[in-house]
């Protein structure tokens, strides 16, 4: 069997960059598989699909997954077993960009076991893989007999010197104020993710018409790619057939419509609601059961649990958008109560109690050291990250029984969201190190909308200096074929559900600083996109306003309790002497002063910071720094310490150096026994008079600070000119403590 030619087109990026895409090559066995190439970066996406979906399946058993090979940018594992392992969260986030965009549009009913792989095989250092992703899963279906209802695409448009750039380098988004992840169909905008520098909502509807055409582009090239592939792509495998009883839905609505509609109007918690729905339900099956018997209902299980799962959705956005009532009876801009508390945890460096409606978040804030820095060792940007997030959901947040787990997708996902939009306000090179926690302690709806919340609310209480307050909300829409459409602010978590659209908004006072929106329906107008916005303003506005009620700006230190830190410079030639051979000077000096100490060299010269318990713990270890790179200045005068006595003169330790009081500079009078005047031990006030750099000898005069007698003739000790200014070394005193 000769060598496989592979099928091909391209097309090009606004700015003329090359897009390859092919088939035919690799793979070749699953259902379809697609090679995305964009410069030396080369992505690798393959899809397979069950034939038939297994008995009963309730739900559709979609999974994504995006890998990086670490040889694709010829790199090894830095892991113990050095090879790749479970995803990174970068890696997850990336699957569940495909994924959010791609699970809306495979077609109702189809329930096949669906795996789609996306494997990073070649990397440009340039040239930004996440963005490509979407665009490779798209392909490989396109390619396949695997039916969807519509091929999307994903890119990333990110604005850079005031313009808006479609999938730029990475050394390009470093500049960018405005970066976001846009997902779209042909015709509709589908899923966003990103963050911005406090962008306005005009200025993200603007970003978003600029993807949504680049899109059209590269959904135009899958299609191509589809015709040359010919039969199997185009010819769609043949759709499982739903099963319907007419006759059954009618008596599904007779026992469950007036039921649902007056749950639907009665303004219930959350607990009394999930009761009801269960009651109705149970209600329904039992007058079958009475009317056809166990063996109906047996055989008409899973029909009845579908119809009366769409007969619940269909009455409660009806009651929304005719009546104006929502599930908990509030108005459709209206926002839950609000309760928040600050400095909750005693022994946290800061800590907030954030709480809207039945939704909680009990946030903490540490803060450590460099040492402490998260380790990301991802193939193509392996750093360490010194601000950390984490969000935890544990079961009993909603009234749940389920075995505690690591963090899964949906947990990194929400603290990816929470942590992208408070890091737009962190102050720029804070020396600690920050981690917050949320602890979700209840859920109905937006829990990392809460987080956002609570982790500001931390943060000014910890003292951390960020530039504006951050706030978040949940939105939602639900739109119906008659035309009517209903905005909901701060949705509930059955109004999620049942939406047509959500999305999430967090931003300070002037802007926002994060978003993510989910649309699941056909012809969003970008009018209504923008009403939504504008409403989410209001409700934003509204939170930040009750979090100030409790703190409106950062306190102005930190608790007492929290660990101080402080950073300073010191030249390059101290670096060595500082650590000592084998490190044991800075040892030392870290466990007499019970402190931290790291030192970092660029190209000026070394970042010294100090991480202690409190602050004389901090000016022990500082002062011990200073005595070893502090040069003594000819002129100035020190306070010493005999440390060994000669018939010559006594040597006196100062600020950590050694100079020689010889005998002629002890006094104008002549002393004739060195021993009669000092002893080991003693203080003693010294002038330096002379310092040879080459030999680091220093001679020091005590005669010098002594009154001449009257008829002494003058005689000069050391160089003249010798006196020096009195800055005594404070070029290295121009550090930041915290």
């Amino acid at each position: 069997m000769g060598k496989q030619t592979p099928l091909r087109t391209t097309f090009f990026l606004p700015d003329g960059r090359e897009v390859a895409l092919e088939t035919g090559k690799l793979a070749m066995q699953a259902d379809g598989s697609a090679l995305v190439r964009m410069g030396n970066t080369m992505l690798l996406c393959t899809v397979v699909s069950a034939r038939q979906a297994k008995p009963d399946q309730p739900f559709f058993p979609l999974s994504v997954d995006y890998q990086e090979k670490f040889a694709a940018a010829g790199r090894i594992p830095g892991n113990f077993f050095r090879r790749e392992a479970r995803l990174s969260d970068y890696e997850v986030l990336i699957s569940r960009l495909v994924d959010r965009a791609l699970r809306p549009l495979f077609p109702e009913g189809y329930m096949n076991e669906t795996q789609v792989i996306i494997n990073l095989i070649s990397a440009d250092k340039d040239v930004m893989p996440d963005a490509l992703a979407g665009l490779a899963c798209s392909t490989a279906i396109a390619v396949s007999d695997i039916p969807v209802e519509a091929l999307f695409s994903e890119v990333r448009v990110a604005r850079i010197d005031g313009k808006f750039v479609i999938n730029p380098n990475r050394s390009e988004l470093e500049r960018a104020d405005m970066d976001f992840i846009v997902a779209a169909t042909k015709r509709d905008i589908t899923m966003v993710e990103g963050e911005a520098n406090e962008c306005q909502e005009h200025e993200l509807i603007e970003a978003l018409k600029v993807a949504h055409e680049a899109i059209r582009v590269q959904i135009e090239a899958q299609e191509r790619l589809a015709e040359m592939v010919g039969e199997k792509a185009l010819k769609k495998r043949p759709l499982p057939e739903i099963i319907e009883n007419e006759d059954l839905k009618t008596l599904v609505e007779k026992h469950c419509k007036e039921p649902l509609y007056a749950l639907a109007r009665s303004a219930s918690d959350k607990v009394t609601r999930r009761t009801r729905f269960e009651e109705i339900k149970e209600h329904l099956v039992q007058n079958l059961l009475t009317e056809f018997g166990e063996e109906f209902v047996a055989q008409w299980t899973g029909v009845i649990d579908r119809y009366y799962e769409k007969l619940k959705k269909e009455v409660i956005r009806d009651v929304i958008l005719s009546e104006g009532i929502r599930l908990d009876g509030r108005r459709n801009n209206e926002i839950r109560p609000i309760w928040c508390e600050v400095d909750y945890l005693p022994s946290a460096h800061g800590s907030a109690i954030f709480t809207r409606g039945e939704t909680q978040s009990l946030t903490s804030l540490t803060l450590g050291t460099k040492e402490d820095q998260a380790l990301v060792d991802n193939a193509l940007d392996p750093h360490d990250d010194n601000f950390i997030l984490h969000y935890n959901f544990p079961p009993f947040s909603t009234g749940e029984v389920k075995q505690l787990r690591g963090p899964g997708r949906r947990e990194i996902g929400h603290a990816n969201l929470a942590g992208r939009s408070i890091r737009k306000v962190m102050p720029p090179d804070y020396p600690y190190t920050v981690r917050l926690v949320s602890d979700i302690l209840e859920s109905n709806g937006s829990s990392s909308m809460a987080t956002v919340c609570a982790s500001s609310l931390a943060l000014m209480d910890g003292g951390v200096p960020i530039r504006a307050a951050v706030a978040g909300i949940a939105m939602g829409c639900i739109v119906d074929d008659k035309g009517r459409y209903c905005i909901l602010s701060d949705i509930l978590g059955d109004e999620d559900a049942l939406g047509d659209m959500d999305f999430k908004v967090t931003g300070t006072a002037k802007g926002i600083t994060g978003t993510q929106m989910d649309i699941k329906i056909a012809g969003m107008p970008y009018e209504l996109l923008e009403e939504a916005l504008a409403q989410a303003k209001e409700g934003r506005l509204y939170i930040l306003n009750e979090m100030a009620k409790v703190i409106s700006e950062p306190r102005p230190d930190l608790k007492p309790h929290a660990p101080r830190m402080m950073e300073f410079r010191i030249d390059r030639d101290y670096i060595g002497a500082v650590i000592g051979p084998g490190g044991k000077i800075i040892q030392d000096i870290q466990r007499q002063s019970r402190t931290t100490i790291t030192i970092e060299e660029d190209d000026i010269g070394g970042i010294v910071s100090i991480f202690g318990p409190d602050k004389n713990a901090l000016e022990m270890a500082y002062e011990k720094i200073m005595d070893i790179v502090f040069v003594p200045e000819v002129g100035q005068t020190y306070e010493g310490v005999v440390e060994r006595v000669e018939d010559y003169g006594a040597f006196v330790k100062f600020r950590g150096k050694s100079g020689l009081l010889h005998v002629s500079e002890m006094s104008y009078q002549r002393v004739p026994n060195v021993a009669d005047l000092y002893k080991v031990g003693d203080k003693v006030k010294v002038k330096l008079i002379e310092n040879d750099p080459k030999t680091g000898r220093m001679r020091l005069s005590v005669k010098a600070l002594q009154p001449r007698p009257e008829g002494t003739p003058e005689r000069s000790s050391g160089p003249r000119g010798g006196g020096g200014s009195r800055s005594g070394g404070g070029n290295h005193r121009g550090g930041r403590r915290h």
